[in-house]
């Protein structure tokens, strides 16, 4: 295994320019949602510091999260993978395959001891000894413990590693299990979703890369850089369901003038993500804005949740189009109310006043 370098050390060998390179790290600074001093942070880190090691696991999933991953446009994947960090193993992309495979796992984890990232995509399962996946000849929860024991952080990619995703689901014959209930003494961030966005996945290894930290993380483990806000806050179809104007049903005229998919079953309004803000493909696109609701693929209990199409019954929505009537007669009666009000105690100080005066 050669010695690692820094990113900029890696780009000016392939013949980046020094002014294309403080071009990169101010675009994905700015990708990031990183003030002014981002772009300068990110450039003195990829300029000194050395890349991180990462070993790429999987187990129980469907490679969904690494077909996301190598989709990423901001920054290129081409870039993350090959230059920004040492993706070291990976058995899905990786040249090397059996014992010359596996000896690159022990070679990471005594040479790079406390300082490798190690990412997981899928989860373990634990039942008949984990015998429902072997990987390289051991159970994966054997091999994931093995790994986890001198890595610095661990990346739980996708809902399959951070939830248990379908695998999980009622009944769970195999008792898939999510990381965090397996590893427990090592810093863990979540990346939910099926699969997590591409630049979603790219921005947080960048993160790491440059700042030497995990990002700052909710109380469920997720990066709150991504995972801070409901898609229905920043939804583009937010003011029609404001405003009470719904699709009924699939291709309606409410469908065709891109009216709310909240009746249809869109768990936008308790899914907490950043489809609506970094969208999908390159920036174009999210499943709501192609006409379908979301399904809440981030959230815990994806699928014991319900059909996708059962519609959320706890939120009330305003409605000021669709009941402009009933808001302006509750209005009046609140005005209305508040005006007896008043005069009832007017009248009530009046009386009270007069009593005094005679008493008096």
């Amino acid at each position: 295994m050669a010695t690692a370098k820094s990113f900029y050390e890696i780009i000016r060998h392939q013949g980046i320019t020094r002014r294309n390179f403080t071009k990169f790290c101010s675009l994905t600074a700015g990708s990031l949602g990183f003030g002014p001093g981002g772009a300068i942070a990110m450039v003195k880190a990829l300029e000194t510091k050395e890349r991180v090691p990462v070993i790429w696991m999987h187990g129980l999933e469907c490679t969904c999260c690494s077909e996301s991953f190598i989709r990423s446009a901001h920054p290129l994947v081409k870039d993350v993978v090959l230059s920004m960090i040492s993706l070291d193993y990976d058995d899905t992309i990786m040249a090397a395959a059996g014992h010359q495979a596996e000896a690159i796992l022990q070679e990471t984890k005594e040479k790079y001891r406390g300082k490798y990232i190690l990412a997981v995509e899928g989860n373990p399962p634990l039942n008949e000894d984990g015998m429902f996946c072997i990987d390289g000849g051991r159970p994966f929860v054997e091999k994931l413990r093995w790994m986890a024991e001198d890595a610095m952080a661990i990346i739980a990619w996708g809902t399959c590693a951070s939830w248990g995703c379908v695998q999980a689901a009622n009944p769970n014959p195999t008792q898939a299990t999510p990381i965090d209930k397996i590893i427990l003494d090592k810093p863990i961030i979540k990346v939910p979703g099926c699969p997590p966005i591409a630049e979603v996945m790219t921005g947080i290894v960048t993160f790491i890369t440059t700042f030497g930290k995990l990002p700052e993380l909710d109380r469920q483990r997720r990066p709150k850089m991504f995972y801070s806000q409901r898609i229905h806050d920043k939804c583009y179809r937010r003011s029609h369901f404001d405003a009470g104007q719904f699709v009924e049903e699939s291709d309606d005229e409410g469908a065709r003038k891109g009216y709310c998919l909240y009746k249809m079953g869109c768990k936008g309004p308790t899914t907490y993500n950043a489809c609506s803000t970094v969208r999908w493909n390159e920036g174009v696109s999210f499943p709501i804005q192609s006409g379908h609701g979301c399904i809440g693929c981030s959230e815990e209990g994806l699928w014991d949740n319900g059909s996708f199409y059962d519609r959320l019954t706890d939120i009330r929505q305003f409605g000021i189009e669709a009941n402009a009537d009933k808001v302006g007669m509750t209005a009046v009666g609140i005005v209305g109310g508040a005006v007896a009000a008043h005069a009832a105690i007017t009248a009530v100080k009046r009386v009270t006043s007069k009593r005094e005066k005679s008493d008096a």
